[in-house]
């Protein structure tokens, strides 16, 4: 079986996502020899589907909540995320389904959109809970979860977040264990430092929420410790459209670097076409590059050259051949891009990450439990995630050392690629400036204190 005998099979069915899976699995991963007549068994595992069925002896599904924006300008960190869920799940169901106390249970995704309001997510979190039992809830993080945050942690629901400024000793049962957002965006401003350092002025632009802000408080602590001026700082409402506006802010003061911080997608995208047109051609460092293949096609190859950022894609070779904590990555890659072609951006890849590390709890502890599973993942200090080694941290920054720290990837775009330059140490750039960083989230009214004595009620306040 050649790649061509792959794409005319893929061609010719509509096959699922975990058989499209293992096919490309059968293609990229597999070493075949083109002149054995017969086929391997896990050849012909990969394009039969002749896996262990899901049979009688399968109890109720186990189900997994995902709670995040799938409207408005977040949307594109909502759905992606829930396609790539649907693949892990597929490849889970495909197999045999998840094993627990030797019973096989299918897997399924209970999906609810954020966006829709308060009180919808409300009602929707607590179907999911009472009626539907999920054992994990997803989520993006942010103004759209909090209102059901305390319900939650009442109930001892285990919840994977996206945003550790979520956290709080308030929020025991929530963990950050895939992305540490904004904490790895350091690594970007310290390798640009090292590599461009006649680029020294700098003008930031951020949206003024709470996925924004702590974002905002990172780039501020990480271009004070590397020695940059910042020379322009704008703060915009989430629902602007006034990207030009800001750009021209941005470019008064004759700044080498421009930094989008962790603007959505929309608004990133605009605000470097706005950059490029504009006439703007010095450094551009930004949380994410979402579609960047369109970016390209609105300004330039060398105008992107110069964009820094946080995600690879996971063809890229420094993820081959690593014993990081995610399986098969160029697989998962390319079976997304199979499936959802032209969709792949940041958030594509991490809720999968997030559910093999529960796998692997899960297999651990025996239950699905929501307490017991937490319990599992947290019983070493040490253990790997998506990027390598990783630590549970967060106690002076969050209250509270739930989130999994470890080295992030710093990402320049190479011949029309998103591509790994560096992995940066994120534990490494706290232990130095942990206490700076404090200081600049408390500026922004970003500490966990700050939040929490925000949401009590007139009258109380918490111990100094």
């Amino acid at each position: 079986m050649n790649q061509n005998c792959v794409g005319n099979l893929l061609l010719a069915k509509k096959f699922s996502c975990a058989e499209t899976y293992f096919l490309v699995s059968a293609c990229k991963n597999w070493a075949i020899d083109e002149n054995m007549s017969t086929p391997t068994l896990s050849q012909r595992l990969a394009v039969t589907g002749s896996l262990r069925p899901l049979g009688a002896q399968n109890r109720s599904p186990v189900r997994i909540g995902f709670v995040t924006p799938l409207s408005g300008p977040e949307a594109e960190w909502g759905q992606q995320g829930v396609d790539g869920c649907q693949i892990w799940a597929d490849g889970i169901n495909q197999s045999g389904g998840l094993m627990v106390a030797g019973r096989r249970h299918r897997v399924e995704i209970i999906v609810h959109d954020s966006a829709l309001g308060a009180e919808a997510t409300l009602q929707a979190t607590r179907d999911m809970v009472e009626r539907q039992r999920v054992r994990l809830i997803l989520t993006l993080g942010g103004a759209s979860f909090a209102p059901v945050l305390p319900y939650l942690m009442q109930r001892r629901m285990l919840v994977a977040t996206l945003l550790p400024t979520d956290l709080s000793p308030d929020t025991p049962f929530m963990i950050a264990p895939s992305e540490v957002h904004p904490l790895f965006n350091v690594t970007g401003v310290d390798w640009l430092a090292r590599v461009a350092p006649n680029a020294r002025k700098v003008a930031l632009c951020s949206q003024s929420d709470q996925l924004g802000l702590p974002s905002l408080a990172v780039y501020r602590a990480a271009f004070e410790a590397s020695g940059h001026q910042m020379v322009k700082e704008v703060q915009y409402a989430p629902d602007t459209k006034d990207t030009d506006g800001i750009v021209a802010a941005m470019l008064a003061d004759d700044p080498d670097i421009l930094c989008w911080c962790s603007s959505a997608p929309p608004m990133m995208q605009a605000l470097t076409e706005a950059a490029y047109h504009q006439g703007f051609r010095g450094e551009i460092l930004a949380c994410t590059a979402d579609n960047y293949p369109r970016m390209i096609a609105r300004t330039s190859a060398d105008f992107m050259d110069k964009y820094t950022f946080q995600f690879p894609d996971f063809d890229d070779p420094k993820l081959a051949d690593t014993a990081f904590f995610f399986r098969r990555p160029k697989t998962f890659f390319d079976t997304y891009n199979q499936l959802f072609p032209g969709k792949w951006n940041a958030v594509s890849w991490e809720y999968a990450s997030v559910l093999d590390l529960w796998h692997n709890a899960v297999e651990l502890a025996d239950t699905t439990h929501p307490v017991t599973v937490l319990a599992a993942m947290k019983r070493r200090q040490e253990m790997p995630h998506a990027f390598g080694p990783a630590r549970w941290y967060g106690t002076k920054l969050f209250g509270i050392d739930n989130a999994l720290v470890g080295d992030w990837p710093v990402v320049k775009i190479r011949d029309g690629h998103a591509r790994i330059v560096e992995f940066g140490s994120v534990l490494n750039w706290l232990d130095q400036h942990e206490d700076l960083l404090r200081r600049h989230m408390s500026d922004l009214g970003q500490t966990w204190q700050q939040r929490l004595e925000a949401n009590l009620l007139p009258g109380f306040s918490l111990p100094a």
